[in-house]
């Protein structure tokens, strides 16, 4: 499906929402799942895209790609959204060419999370592409992008101290729970959902509240098990939610569904109880913070927590965005080189050509040398070409300069 990619950037856009102008329940309306991404890698045709890749996360839903204008991306983004598309554009924004790229860096660099310095985003990039490029929607300006971004990413996290300390949305729960029980030796914690967040809070729980009083539930029972032998909790079957969330004190959601898993009817006369959803879209139904006893809370509310790690991190940004710009430069020097990629092609051939011409022959006084000796001598040529077309991007003259230096040599 990928079609020529065209060295004229201005054609590449993003377009999308996050945490900082929608709620956690307006993002869970334009989410897009496994499901959906495939759906929409079979819908890309019929709307005229053929670079593309779709960000999904608890703090966006971000189109990227090339188009004739962003309508035609967020168009092909709503067609799977459950919410509706004159909302979207209404909440969404739009960035083109070196602005759409450089809002890319800071995303995978953390700057732009909900959570400064997140580092699970660039597990999400990856996999976000990984689809696209599976299905052939990643062309060579995307693919080089990607690398530029990741490679920039995995400098800042080296180089500065952005992703340092222990944050992120799943530590927040902790920092929350911790905040609310001075002591959890006689709670029992629910844990629904083991994808990576479900993990990471599991393990965080065990390693920073010090209880192993957790039961872990998740739609593959399996799975549950594995995590509960290696972090010594309890597990149990999907099918006594409603027992076992009765009976909870504390229970997290993180499952990727569609539609609530936790419902109000689980919490309705069963006591005290704090619920945190860290799901996107919201998998805890809205009114069962109407319940008696029941605190709710989702993950923009978690964003909220500040501590001296994230005071750290902040003063780590201006370092960051050097090295992003560093990054940058090297991606447009690429983009550049890019545009002068036909005319070299051209030259290469005309030298060739030219070296098994009799005329050429004739000239030089010299019969043909080996095919391999005159490929080496005529890349000699073109990467001096190169060169100078990338020191004063001009053209027309180096070609005319290519022909003399190739002559001369022979």
């Amino acid at each position: 499906m990928m079609g020529n990619w065209t060295s004229d950037i201005s054609g590449f856009y993003i377009a999308g929402i996050n945490y900082k102008k929608t709620d956690a329940d307006v993002r869970g309306q334009f989410a897009i799942s496994s499901d959906h991404y495939n759906r929409l890698l079979t819908l890309a045709s019929s709307h005229h895209i053929t670079e593309f890749f779709v960000l999904s996360t608890c703090n966006r839903t971000e189109i990227y790609g090339f188009a004739d204008n962003a309508r035609q991306l967020t168009d092909l983004l709503c067609a799977e959204a459950m919410g509706d598309r004159e909302a979207f554009l209404q909440m969404a924004y739009v960035k083109r060419g070196a602005e759409a790229i450089e809002h890319l860096f800071l995303v995978a660099a953390g700057i732009d999370s909900q959570i400064l310095g997140d580092y699970e985003i660039v597990g999400q990039i990856k996999q976000a592409v990984k689809l696209s490029r599976d299905a052939g929607f990643v062309g060579p300006f995307l693919e080089r992008l990607v690398n530029c971004v990741l490679q920039s990413s995995k400098a800042v996290k080296n180089q500065t101290e952005l992703s340092g300390g222990t944050v992120s949305v799943s530590f927040a729960a902790i920092q929350y729970i911790r905040g609310r029980f001075a002591d959890l030796s006689n709670k029992r914690i629910l844990l629904i959902g083991i994808g990576k967040i479900g993990r990471n809070t599991c393990r965080n729980m065990v390693d920073y509240l010090g209880t192993r009083n957790i039961t872990l539930m998740n739609r593959t029972e399996e799975k549950a098990a594995e995590l509960a032998r290696e972090t010594g909790v309890g597990y149990a079957s999907l099918d006594r939610l409603a027992e076992l969330s009765g009976s909870a004190d504390i229970i997290l959601v993180a499952t990727n569904a569609e539609h609530p898993t936790l419902l109000r009817t689980h919490l309705e006369g069963r006591g005290e109880k704090l619920v945190i959803d860290l799901s996107i879209p919201c998998n805890v139904e809205k009114s069962a913070a109407d319940v008696p006893g029941v605190v709710l809370v989702n993950v923009d509310e978690l964003s909220k927590i500040k501590d001296e790690t994230l005071q750290k991190r902040e003063a780590e940004v201006p370092k960051a965005k050097v090295i992003i710009a560093e990054h940058i430069a090297e991606l447009t020097e690429w983009c550049a080189m890019r545009r002068h990629v036909p005319v070299l092609k051209a030259v290469k051939t005309k030298l060739k050509e030219l070296h098994t011409s009799p005329l050429f022959n004739k000239i030089s006084g010299e019969t043909p040398t080996d095919v391999t000796d005159a490929d080496e001598q005529i890349q000699r040529v073109i990467n001096g070409m190169a060169t100078r077309m990338r020191q004063h991007n001009q053209g027309g003259c180096h070609y005319i300069q290519a022909i003399n230096e190739y002559i001369g040599t022979n």
